[in-house]
């Protein structure tokens, strides 16, 4: 008649075959034609088949077993141990002896019965193979790598951390890459583990139409901080050194701040795109920010200096510079009376570059009373006055001349908001309709702004800068004048999270604008109509579209829509932009057309693919697109794609570049 013994950490048995990684740190169960216990030498010996098994699904089967009751001593025949789902385990002879656990004619394998034919997808045998449990490494000695139980790889000896290891320093899996340009990229890379918290990893890449590239990634993470590094060099056959280097610093200051230090560089404007690291970025930012917040106001001083890496741009619609520094502040106080209550703003602006700099002081003061009123109308009132002071040195103007001196502007301003929600409740859709409108009066001044390239790019209406107290971007680009924002909303939404939404707006000036950006949707009186559209079924379907509508003859001016359809999985992602232009009031030019898209198909519960691009229709060509097939196997997984980049900018030409990566999964984990 078979014992069962139910042992729970009094005895040896956390220590049976924890050196080929079963866990018994917890409640185990052991079961055997006949179990011994020696109350002397407290040893366990069983006889014929035992399996050993514990509550996270581990099991051991062995035959004639003879375990100490530290676990420095084991001897068993015939093991096979299950260390996951698919993790196995065999051998025809296990010994132990303190920290080394050796099993001889031994086979592992992180696949077991993941297919049903052509056997396990990939498995190791060894003649020996040993576990060092202070090391946590498994050595594989006269080792045979099985495909399918077909041989394919022959190595006198392979180690490899055992499957409870998280971090083991050693190579990673190598991936390759194929350009155009570059010629054939092997990407050999070494991870280093230094702590749980705390590692590295470096990679050699080979290309054979280049020299050698060499990255590192350095990660840490600190009780309340973290800090990311990653950089390349190379010394190319040109004889020329290139390189870049990202850093990002996050570090946690208490509950009532954080500090963040960052930095971007690059040898020149072209090595990204290059060498593959290009993320579309126009420009790369290094500096650092302090941020200081309470429950009722903030404070941001941050400084930025950046490398430009576009080739050309219009100097209008970008400002140039470093900013040096900026500290923006921000306090709100409790309600003075009913629901009334107060802001207060200040903002430092520092801007240097070749030959100018400029500094920019803003103070600003507002009084904010909302209220509720019979019929569920909703009135908003503001008051507010601010106050600038520029020091300009040798900065460019907006009538184009250079200026060296000081320049001041007072603005005091108010608004009337009104607001009108009608609900219609329903077992199914639930129905709002708001319409809303905004009286603003501002002091009007020729004064709408001073220099060109300060923190103003332009002004741009859209449905978003309705109802907001600065439409135009950036705090240098004044209203000036008295407006009106009206427009009407409507929504609904069910019970499943379901969600419609529709908005159309106008805005009225009924001060004589000064002149602006002919493609900015603002005129003199009315503007153009914007509006947007959105819906969002939670399920399969999220989608919304931004538009302006020309105000003389309803043409379209500007569309941009973005929509997404389909699961996880099985997707359709569609973004199109078009933008008439126009030089002047009456001439137009090129329009702006662009289309975002892409695709993912699952072909099998494994296979996939994946397409993206973005195509210029203006230009009539693809700026890029990419695409790969991925196979995703329990026990391992590959893909191939490529990827193609059609920019050509100084000495860079777009390229087209393949990528083929191959892996081993251990329980769901990546190696």
């Amino acid at each position: 008649m078979k014992k069962i013994f139910y042992i729970f950490t009094i005895i040896c048995l956390p220590h049976i075959a924890c050196g080929l990684g079963v866990n018994l740190d917890e409640p185990t169960v052991i079961k055997a034609d006949k179990i011994e216990y020696n109350l002397k030498t407290e040893t366990i010996k069983t006889s014929g088949k035992t399996e050993i098994s514990n509550q996270s699904g581990q099991k051991m089967t062995l035959k004639d077993s003879y375990i100490t009751n530290n676990g420095t001593d084991l001897s068993a025949s015939d093991i096979e141990i299950w260390l996951g789902p698919h993790v196995y385990i065999e051998s025809e002879n296990i010994s132990r002896d303190g920290d080394i656990t050796i099993a001889k004619n031994a086979t592992f394998t992180a696949c077991k019965n993941c297919d049903s034919f052509g056997g396990e997808a990939w498995e190791i045998s060894a003649q020996k193979l040993r576990h060092n449990m202070d090391t946590r490494m498994l050595a594989f000695y006269s080792t045979v790598f099985w495909v399918y139980d077909i041989p394919i790889l022959w190595l006198p000896y392979y180690d490899m951390p055992d499957p409870g290891v998280k971090h083991k320093t050693g190579f990673l899996t190598p991936n390759l890459e194929s350009s155009n340009k570059m010629g054939t990229q092997i990407n050999i890379p070494f991870y280093v583990y230094i702590s749980d918290t705390h590692d590295l990893t470096a990679t050699l890449s080979y290309l054979t139409k280049e020299n050698p590239l060499f990255q590192l990634e350095h990660r840490l993470n600190a009780k309340h901080s973290e800090f990311r590094t990653n950089g390349s060099f190379t010394h190319n056959r040109e004889n020329k050194n290139r390189w870049h280097i990202f850093h990002d610093d996050v570090i946690e200051l208490g509950d009532n701040a954080r500090a963040n230090i960052f930095l971007e560089r690059a040898s020149d404007k072209t090595y990204l795109q290059k060498y593959g690291f290009y993320n579309e970025q126009p420009y790369l930012d290094s500096g650092a920010k302090l941020e200081l917040f309470s429950q009722s106001g903030y404070v941001v001083a941050d400084a930025h200096i950046f490398q430009e890496l576009r080739s050309n741009r219009n100097h209008y619609s970008a400002p140039t510079g470093n900013i040096l520094p900026n500290v923006r502040g921000v306090y709100q106080t409790t309600p003075i009376f009913a629901s009334t209550y107060a802001t207060f703003m200040s903002d430092i602006l520092g801007v240097s570059g070749d030959e100018f700099a400029s500094q920019r002081l803003i103070g600003e003061a507002r009084v904010i009373s909302p209220w509720t009123i019979w019929g569920g109308n909703r009135i908003t009132a503001s008051v507010a006055a601010r106050y600038d002071m520029y020091r300009f040195d040798n900065t460019e103007m907006i009538d184009g001349d250079n200026y060296t001196g000081i320049k001041t502007r007072f603005l005091p301003n108010g608004y009337l908001e009104w607001g009108l929600p009608l609900f219609r409740p329903s077992t199914s859709w639930t129905q709002v309709i708001e319409p809303r409108a905004r009286f603003t009066i501002m002091r009007h001044t020729e004064n709408s702004q001073f220099a060109s390239n300060n923190d103003s790019a332009g002004a741009l209406l859209s449905d978003a800068t309705l109802f907001s107290n600065n439409r135009f971007s950036g705090l240098d680009l004044w209203e000036n004048g008295t407006f009106a924002d009206y427009g009407m909303r409507w929504a609904a939404f069910d019970s499943d999270g379901r969600t419609i939404e529709t908005f159309f707006g106008q805005t009225y000036d009924f001060t004589k604008r000064e002149d602006t950006d002919p493609n900015s949707g603002f005129h003199n009186g009315r503007s153009d109509y914007v509006g947007r559209i959105g819906y969002n079924n939670l399920e399969w379907l999220n989608t919304y579209t931004r538009f302006r509508f020309s105000k003389r003859d309803f043409d379209l001016r500007h569309i941009e829509t973005n929509a997404v359809v389909g699961t996880s999985r099985n997707y359709m992602n569609v973004g199109h932009i078009w933008s008439q232009q126009f030089d002047d009031a009456l001439t137009q030019t090129e329009s702006i057309h662009e289309i975002a898209g892409g695709i993912g198909l699952a072909i099998t519960d494994r296979w996939s693919v994946r397409w993206n691009a973005i195509y210029n229709v203006t230009n009539d060509h693809f700026q890029q697109h990419s695409g790969a097939i991925y196979y995703e196997h329990p026990c391992y997984y590959l893909s191939f794609g490529y990827r193609r980049d059609g920019t050509i900018k100084e000495d860079y030409v777009g390229t087209t570049t393949f990528q083929f990566t191959f892996g081993i999964s251990v329980d769901g984990k990546h190696y």
